[in-house]
């Protein structure tokens, strides 16, 4: 009987939003008797050396040749042209987000990584990515034609809605997401420095070793500005932690300036809350517009601004967060995103994908 094979890069237990899909991913099929193997490859990825792919190679191909491979991004995107033929027809491959449009990149860096994630795709069986945004970036920029592209949603788990801070105290913003250049929380500390007349206190959840020269200067911005008691960079937490997190939260911000999807705001409607975003990537359509104010990326005074008239309007807060909660009902759960990924790698055993 065929199987799924998943090839995922690195640490499958970091706490990124890819890795999280992962995981449940392999979750959802142990639970719905779908055969599936978590097969480890280098945690190099994206940027493999000759050694790491020659160690990819032992990995994959003893595969059966019918079992679907179906393979995490971080890698796929990386391989050479001359791997991925190799594979063609084999694969399944899952795009979180394109390689080449990580912020922070090198040019050259990211001239390679959109020319082996376009070269790459073209011999994938099928792809699987997590929003219409990413279908549309893969059909028009990496040439993939739109019939082999599925979308499968992240899914969500149900939440007790928050209660938030004390009537008293500061308003509680909460930010989710590592610190690395694409998440724009350099942006976000711009805008709250124009708002220290205000009552408010940010925290940063997310794991702070990812790009350690952003960790230094997002440091240093925020004792520059003098809001080092205002602002705490929390660090990577367990879920019970982030859960706490969610619970005390006033309002969600989210100042990134691309997502493939946007993981954190689905997790912020599951809890009832406001949102302040950015359009950026996927993010647009991922909060709903009764829910969120959505602002350009990267733009200090438009993501200030909204924060502020949050801040200042406690029933226009109140109206979004109401609308928040209404919009949780209809969020995928994980079952649903497990059950389509599964008819993508095993079209000819629908009478297990239940």
């Amino acid at each position: 009987m065929s199987a799924i094979a998943f090839a995922i890069p690195g640490d499958i237990d970091l706490p990124t939003g890819g890795y999280a899909y992962d995981r449940r991913l392999l979750a959802e099929w142990r639970e719905m008797g779908i055969a599936a193997e978590h097969l480890v490859l280098p945690g190099s990825f994206p940027f493999p050396t000759q050694a790491d792919l020659a160690e990819t190679g032992r990995v994959i191909l003893p595969r059966p040749f019918d079992d679907t491979l179906l393979i995490d991004g971080l890698a796929y995107g990386a391989f050479p042209e001359g791997i991925a033929a190799g594979l063609a027809g084999r694969v399944v491959a899952l795009v979180h987000h394109p390689l080449g449009l990580e912020t922070g990149l090198a040019p050259e860096q990211a001239r390679l990584l959109l020319a082996r994630e376009t070269a790459a795709l073209r011999y994938a069986r099928a792809v699987v990515t997590p929003s219409p945004a990413m279908k549309r970036i893969l059909a028009t920029d990496f040439g993939v034609d739109e019939a082999r592209i599925t979308i499968a949603l992240p899914g969500v788990d149900p939440a007790p809605r928050a209660t938030g801070g004390p009537a008293e105290g500061p308003l509680r913003l909460l930010a989710v997401g590592a610190i690395v250049p694409r998440k724009g929380y350099h942006v976000l500390v711009e805008a709250l420095e124009t708002l220290r007349d205000r009552n408010w206190h940010l925290t940063i959840v997310g794991a702070s070793d990812r790009a350690p020269q952003t960790m230094r200067d997002l440091t240093s911005q925020i004792a520059a500005a003098g809001l080092t008691d205002r602002i705490l960079l929390a660090g990577a937490v367990d879920d019970t932690t982030l859960a706490a997190a969610y619970d005390r939260a006033d309002l969600f911000v989210m100042p990134s300036l691309f997502e493939g999807y946007g993981m954190v705001l689905t997790e912020a409607l599951a809890r009832g809350l406001p949102i302040v975003c950015t359009t950026g990537g996927a993010a647009a359509d991922t909060a709903p517009d009764a829910a969120a104010l959505k602002v350009t990326p990267g733009e200090t005074g438009a993501l200030a601004k909204a924060i502020a008239s949050l801040i200042d309007a406690p029933a226009r807060r109140s109206a979004l967060a109401d609308a928040a909660w209404t919009a949780a009902a209809g969020l995928p759960r994980w079952r649903d995103t497990a059950t389509i990924v599964a008819g993508v790698c095993l079209p000819d055993a629908g009478r297990k994908v239940v």
